[in-house]
């Protein structure tokens, strides 16, 4: 994240971009001091000059804009890390530089465009959609502006972005740098390759002592224990407070049969349905399977259909759409017997019937236990608020976590967890599944009394924090099986890219072929082709494609295969160049990438401004604008 938020920063292009922003009133939040005309400048370029207080709201800005994308309100250090203080003045800066060129060049606007732009601003518009005077002056009041400071500032953002516009919107990419561009996507490559692995080095020893504690030495950091907490906790759900011995035989009886149509299964057929073109047809075929005995599989061969062609399924009566044939393949009495011809829905058809299962009930022996934990939870699910509330008062007169816990009946359970839910081994613990308790657990202290987290929508979690057992460095004999087995792991990975590497070098000389080194190993040689820059082989992988296009047909090159564990040795056979076309629909990154350029254009200018016009900083008054 850091990397991506400074390498966006670095760009004059979303600088200005966010410059340009300050066009919505709605995201503007300045204050009428930004024009007080301090003596004193934190910035100044030619003759623009950055107030103190100008600058320490472009700077809460641009904080808040970098908070609110990571979730969090990043403390001072971690601004100063961001490098938000250079981002606020490459973005100052680069504003007051475009704001010195358009007074040299005498840009304005006038005063009928000023008064359409504002009124386009949808922060300005009442419930009409139209621009709405008291509007406007209501949310400049209520922002602390007066109207002429925003008329001004919003002046000077159009005359800026006039600039802008001119450089960068107006820009259209050479048809040279386009075809480059898209020759480059659409290049694919051939290659044979083959695939190494741990089989072709060899063995490796296992460590001596020495070798493994210096080892383990240097990489001890990733063996160090988490924090864990070690604390208690009582679950309330109505499983937990349930009394299935409470209910009687009477109510599951009552039960049982209020719900008795519950326990059906209902009776089920399979179905082949034989269709024809005609009713005259249909009765012709009836008739010779009376004369002839024919069956119903010679029926479908006669005309030409498979079994697959008639089969419908297995159904219940309900489940049938077409009520007559419900009716009819239902009085079928016996599984393989067939109906006469009936008229359905889409013509005259036969059916037979197959798979015959009647409808059965479950008795009331056989769900009984199943009705009487039924209407135990059903009983608990209302009792459960009555406990929370007796457990709540318990604590509150002064019992522990386990007293309130023995006295409900509740059971106390002790663990030792990370913020991950494991132990101090790794293993997994067995928590309840409430989304907020470890996060609860690990922000209150030793003793600290703490709200129940909740379980699902019918249940809670009390918990006392009893230890905070500190992270810390294992030692060796902890983690001894582990620390071998990773530095086993690590000397093939080198082992392996050295043996691969090695290969590749004999070929780069010549005299060796792909082929005699894979008769060598008695490894295959395999072949990809059409292999692109962007693609991700589920053998190849990433990497490969990489290492693949970085150089000419022809080239020898290694590669971590996809399964992160083999290498890979490759030697590219034939690299084909695809015609290029005029940009279509589908070519959004390469105009995206080509009209780039523009904003390079702009990059470059503001550059040279900054240095024709020169941009002086005091910092130390900046230091004070910020911690105000």
């Amino acid at each position: 994240m850091l990397d991506t938020l400074r390498s966006a920063a670095r760009s004059w292009v979303a600088k200005l971009l966010l410059m340009l922003l300050v066009v919505s009133f709605a995201i503007w939040g300045v204050s009428a001091s930004i024009f007080s005309g301090a003596s004193n400048s934190v910035m100044t370029v030619g003759n623009q000059r950055v107030s103190p207080e100008e600058f320490r709201l472009a700077y809460q800005r641009q904080l808040g804009a970098i908070s609110r994308q990571l979730g969090m309100q990043l403390a001072s250090e971690q601004a100063r890390a961001f490098g938000i203080e250079q981002q606020t003045f490459s973005q100052l800066s680069a504003g007051a530089a475009l704001d010195e060129l358009s007074s040299k060049m005498r840009l304005g606007l006038s005063q009928d465009r000023l008064a359409n732009l504002i009124a386009e601003d949808p922060a300005f518009h009442g419930n009409n959609g139209q621009f709405d005077r008291n509007v406007f002056s209501a949310r400049l009041r209520n922002a602390g502006l007066r109207e002429q400071d925003y008329i001004t500032e919003r002046s000077k953002v159009a005359v800026r972005s006039q600039v802008v516009d001119a450089i960068a919107d107006g820009f259209q990419a050479p048809t040279v740098m386009v075809d480059a561009l898209k020759k480059y996507r659409d290049e694919s490559r051939d290659l044979e390759f083959l695939v190494l692995s741990n089989a072709n080095i060899d063995p490796i020893k296992a460590p001596t002592e020495a070798v493994l504690a210096a080892w383990f030495q240097t990489n001890k950091n990733k063996y160090r224990a988490p924090e864990l907490r070690r604390f208690a906790y009582v679950t309330l759900q109505p499983t937990d407070v349930a009394d299935p011995a409470a209910v009687t035989d009477e109510q599951v009886r009552a039960e049982y049969d209020r719900r008795k149509d519950a326990y059906k299964t209902p009776a089920t057929r399979t179905i082949e349905q034989l269709a024809f073109p005609s009713k005259e047809m249909a009765v012709a075929a009836l008739q010779q399977m009376k004369e002839r005995q024919l069956t119903f599989d010679q029926l479908v061969a006669d005309q030409g259909k498979t079994a697959a062609d008639v089969m419908l399924g297995d159904f219940t009566k309900d489940q049938i759409p077409d009520q007559t044939i419900a009716d009819a393949a239902f009085a079928v009495p016996a599984a393989g017997g067939t109906t006469g011809i009936i008229q359905g829905s889409f013509g005259p058809v036969m059916l037979r019937v197959t798979n015959v299962r009647a409808e059965t009930t479950k008795s009331f022996d056989e769900v009984k236990d199943e009705v009487r934990k039924t209407l135990a939870l059903a009983a608990a699910s209302q009792a459960v608020q009555s406990v929370h509330d007796r457990f709540e008062d318990l604590r509150g007169s002064g019992s522990s976590l386990e007293e309130a816990a023995s006295q409900l009946k509740l059971k106390t359970v002790t663990v030792a967890s990370d913020r991950t839910g494991h132990d101090g081994d790794g293993k997994t613990i067995d928590l309840p599944p409430a989304d907020t308790l470890l996060t609860d657990v690990f922000r209150t202290d030793v003793g600290a009394e703490s709200i129940p987290s909740n379980l699902g929508n019918d249940g809670y979690v009390w918990f006392d924090v009893r230890e905070v057992i500190p992270e810390r460095d294992r030692a060796l004999s902890e983690v001894r099986e582990r620390a071998t087995a990773d530095w086993t792991a690590e000397q093939q990975r080198e082992a392996l890219s050295k043996k691969t590497t090695d290969l590749k070098a004999q070929l780069d000389k010549g005299g060796l072929t792909l082929a005699a080194i894979a008769t060598e190993l008695g490894l295959t040689v395999e072949t990809k082709t059409g292999l692109r820059r962007q693609s991700n082989d589920a053998i190849l992988g990433g990497d490969a494609a990489k290492a693949a296009f970085s150089g000419p047909n022809g080239i020898y090159a290694t590669a971590l295969a996809a399964d992160g564990e083999s290498r890979l040795l490759m030697h590219v056979t034939n690299v084909q160049q695809q015609p290029s076309d005029a940009l279509d629909a589908n070519d959004q990154q390469i105009k995206q990438i080509a009209g780039a350029a523009g904003d390079d254009l702009l990059d470059q200018m503001v550059v040279q401004l900054q240095n024709d016009y020169g941009v002086s900083i005091n910092r130390a008054l900046a230091e004070q604008a910020m911690v105000r």
